[in-house]
């Protein structure tokens, strides 16, 4: 091979590499932005409704998360509770399950159920 070939080789790799940085740049700007949106649209428990949807049915997540954005990003809605998210889901036929704790309030300090037994 000659020199003007490897010249062109090597110029046309760091072409095709230097396009894909960009693209894979352009990816995450985008996934920032839908991100954002989110971050306006979701109120109270929502994140911990739509992580526990995303833990236990991912492709629907990703389906819901785009929903959301497009109709964010349209004016269609303009928050969402965790509640609304989650019999949302119910409507869907998902049960989400989500973390919860029982506590009681004694003497203004919150305790557990488990803490309360013991004593």
């Amino acid at each position: 091979m000659s020199d003007l070939e490897l010249e062109r080789l090597r110029r046309r790799k760091l072409a095709k590499l230097n396009k894909r940085f960009l693209k894979n740049k352009e990816g995450k700007k985008e996934e920032n932005n839908k991100q954002n949106i989110l971050h306006r649209v979701f109120v109270g428990r929502a994140w911990e409704v739509f992580n526990a949807t995303r833990a236990q049915y991912p492709q629907v997540a990703e389906k819901l998360r785009k929903a959301l954005v497009q109709l964010a990003s349209s004016g269609k809605i303009t928050r969402v509770t965790g509640e609304e998210l989650y019999f949302l889901l119910r409507r869907m036929g998902l049960r989400v399950r989500l973390k919860t704790t029982i506590r009681i309030n004694e003497h203004g300090k919150l305790k557990s159920i488990e803490e309360k037994l013991r004593q």
